[in-house]
Protein backbone atom coordinates (compact mmCIF):
# COMPACT_ATOMS: atom_id res chain seq x y z
CA UNK A 1 0.00 0.00 0.00
CA UNK A 2 1.52 2.87 -1.11
CA UNK A 3 1.74 6.42 0.83
CA UNK A 4 -0.19 9.23 0.44
CA UNK A 5 -0.06 13.01 0.40
CA UNK A 6 -2.57 15.29 2.05
CA UNK A 7 -2.72 16.81 -1.02
CA UNK A 8 -4.16 13.62 -2.35
CA UNK A 9 -7.17 14.08 -0.37
CA UNK A 10 -7.50 17.51 -0.68
CA UNK A 11 -11.31 18.29 -0.83
CA UNK A 12 -12.68 21.61 -1.19
CA UNK A 13 -16.89 22.53 -1.02
CA UNK A 14 -18.23 25.66 -1.27
CA UNK A 15 -21.64 26.24 -0.73
CA UNK A 16 -24.32 29.08 -0.20
CA UNK A 17 -25.84 30.05 3.40
CA UNK A 18 -29.93 29.60 2.79
CA UNK A 19 -32.56 31.18 5.12
CA UNK A 20 -33.95 27.61 6.27
CA UNK A 21 -30.19 27.11 7.18
CA UNK A 22 -30.06 29.95 10.12
CA UNK A 23 -30.73 30.98 13.29
CA UNK A 24 -32.97 33.97 14.84
CA UNK A 25 -30.60 36.07 14.11
CA UNK A 26 -29.80 34.99 10.68
CA UNK A 27 -26.33 33.12 11.00
CA UNK A 28 -25.81 29.89 9.74
CA UNK A 29 -26.89 26.91 12.25
CA UNK A 30 -23.32 25.44 14.10
CA UNK A 31 -25.68 21.57 13.33
CA UNK A 32 -25.68 22.85 9.65
CA UNK A 33 -22.10 23.20 9.81
CA UNK A 34 -21.02 20.04 11.41
CA UNK A 35 -23.35 18.35 8.87
CA UNK A 36 -21.11 20.19 6.19
CA UNK A 37 -17.89 19.42 7.16
CA UNK A 38 -18.73 15.86 8.06
CA UNK A 39 -19.32 15.39 4.73
CA UNK A 40 -16.09 17.09 3.12
CA UNK A 41 -14.27 14.89 5.77
CA UNK A 42 -15.60 11.57 5.19
CA UNK A 43 -14.62 12.47 0.93
CA UNK A 44 -11.13 13.60 2.01
CA UNK A 45 -10.65 10.40 4.45
CA UNK A 46 -12.34 8.13 1.21
CA UNK A 47 -9.59 9.48 -1.18
CA UNK A 48 -7.05 8.98 0.97
CA UNK A 49 -8.09 5.42 1.64
CA UNK A 50 -10.57 4.43 -1.38
CA UNK A 51 -12.54 2.40 1.46
CA UNK A 52 -15.87 2.53 2.97
CA UNK A 53 -15.62 5.07 5.88
CA UNK A 54 -17.31 6.39 9.03
CA UNK A 55 -17.18 9.12 11.37
CA UNK A 56 -15.33 7.71 14.58
CA UNK A 57 -15.17 11.18 16.39
CA UNK A 58 -15.49 15.25 16.06
CA UNK A 59 -12.56 15.81 18.04
CA UNK A 60 -11.95 19.45 17.86
CA UNK A 61 -14.40 22.26 16.20
CA UNK A 62 -14.39 26.16 17.06
CA UNK A 63 -16.70 28.48 15.82
CA UNK A 64 -14.62 31.09 15.63
CA UNK A 65 -17.03 33.53 13.48
CA UNK A 66 -20.49 33.73 13.13
CA UNK A 67 -21.11 32.69 9.08
CA UNK A 68 -24.48 34.88 8.23
CA UNK A 69 -27.17 34.40 6.04
CA UNK A 70 -26.23 34.62 2.45
CA UNK A 71 -22.52 33.77 2.82
CA UNK A 72 -20.35 31.72 0.75
CA UNK A 73 -18.70 29.61 2.78
CA UNK A 74 -15.79 27.01 1.45
CA UNK A 75 -14.27 24.26 3.63
CA UNK A 76 -11.20 22.24 2.84
CA UNK A 77 -10.63 19.30 4.32
CA UNK A 78 -7.55 16.97 4.10
CA UNK A 79 -6.07 13.97 6.04
CA UNK A 80 -3.47 15.56 8.50
CA UNK A 81 -2.15 11.88 9.51
CA UNK A 82 -3.21 8.46 8.83
CA UNK A 83 -2.68 5.31 11.74
CA UNK A 84 -3.37 1.81 11.07
CA UNK A 85 -7.40 1.93 10.17
CA UNK A 86 -8.06 5.44 11.06
CA UNK A 87 -7.47 8.97 9.64
CA UNK A 88 -7.41 12.61 11.54
CA UNK A 89 -8.90 15.09 9.05
CA UNK A 90 -8.04 18.97 9.74
CA UNK A 91 -10.53 21.08 8.48
CA UNK A 92 -10.60 25.03 7.44
CA UNK A 93 -13.65 27.08 6.61
CA UNK A 94 -13.69 30.44 5.15
CA UNK A 95 -15.84 32.63 3.87
CA UNK A 96 -15.92 34.72 1.14
CA UNK A 97 -16.57 38.79 1.98
CA UNK A 98 -19.45 40.25 -0.26
CA UNK A 99 -17.62 43.19 -1.45
CA UNK A 100 -13.90 42.76 -1.82
CA UNK A 101 -14.14 38.85 -2.26
CA UNK A 102 -11.18 37.92 0.23
CA UNK A 103 -11.67 35.02 2.00
CA UNK A 104 -11.45 35.04 5.73
CA UNK A 105 -11.19 32.15 8.38
CA UNK A 106 -14.16 31.50 10.56
CA UNK A 107 -14.06 28.28 11.96
CA UNK A 108 -11.67 25.28 12.09
CA UNK A 109 -12.48 21.61 13.38
CA UNK A 110 -10.63 18.16 13.30
CA UNK A 111 -12.70 14.58 12.53
CA UNK A 112 -11.27 11.34 12.89
CA UNK A 113 -12.73 8.49 10.03
CA UNK A 114 -12.13 5.20 10.42
CA UNK A 115 -11.66 2.96 7.31
CA UNK A 116 -14.13 -0.41 7.10
CA UNK A 117 -14.59 -3.04 4.68
CA UNK A 118 -18.38 -4.05 3.89
CA UNK A 119 -18.81 -6.10 6.79
CA UNK A 120 -17.59 -2.79 8.59
CA UNK A 121 -14.24 -4.36 9.87
CA UNK A 122 -11.10 -1.62 10.29
CA UNK A 123 -9.09 -2.05 7.41
CA UNK A 124 -5.45 -0.78 7.13
CA UNK A 125 -4.69 3.05 5.49
CA UNK A 126 -2.21 4.04 3.48
CA UNK A 127 0.39 6.18 5.29
CA UNK A 128 0.56 10.13 5.19
CA UNK A 129 3.70 11.99 4.23
CA UNK A 130 3.05 15.59 4.90
CA UNK A 131 4.98 18.24 2.97
CA UNK A 132 4.05 21.69 3.40
CA UNK A 133 5.32 23.13 6.97
CA UNK A 134 1.55 23.20 8.19
CA UNK A 135 1.12 19.82 6.78
CA UNK A 136 4.03 18.87 9.23
CA UNK A 137 3.02 20.77 11.78
CA UNK A 138 -0.56 19.11 11.83
CA UNK A 139 0.90 15.62 10.80
CA UNK A 140 2.88 15.67 14.68
CA UNK A 141 0.23 16.87 16.64
CA UNK A 142 -2.27 14.74 15.57
CA UNK A 143 -0.33 11.69 17.19
CA UNK A 144 -0.94 14.04 20.67
CA UNK A 145 -4.38 14.53 20.13
CA UNK A 146 -4.98 11.11 19.62
CA UNK A 147 -2.63 9.84 22.82
CA UNK A 148 -4.67 12.36 24.66
CA UNK A 149 -8.11 10.88 23.22
CA UNK A 150 -6.63 7.09 24.42
CA UNK A 151 -5.90 8.43 27.95
CA UNK A 152 -9.21 10.13 28.42
CA UNK A 153 -11.14 6.92 27.36
CA UNK A 154 -9.02 5.09 29.63
CA UNK A 155 -7.45 2.98 26.72
CA UNK A 156 -3.93 4.42 27.61
CA UNK A 157 -2.08 5.04 30.51
CA UNK A 158 -0.67 8.45 30.81
CA UNK A 159 2.71 7.21 31.51
CA UNK A 160 2.74 5.29 28.05
CA UNK A 161 1.31 8.60 26.02
CA UNK A 162 5.30 9.52 25.47
CA UNK A 163 4.25 12.27 22.43
CA UNK A 164 1.75 13.94 25.55
CA UNK A 165 4.75 13.76 28.38
CA UNK A 166 7.27 15.21 26.10
CA UNK A 167 5.04 18.47 25.98
CA UNK A 168 5.69 18.62 29.92
CA UNK A 169 8.53 16.94 30.82
CA UNK A 170 12.15 17.55 29.49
Amino acid sequence: MDAKTAADSKTIVTDLVLPSETNPINNLFGGELLARMDRAASIAARRHSRRIVVTASVNHVAFNRAVPLGSVVTIEAKVSRAFTSSMEIYMDVWIEDRESGECIKANEAIYTFVAVDETGRPVKVPELIAETDLEKERFEAALRRKQLSLVLAGKLKPNDATELKALFIS
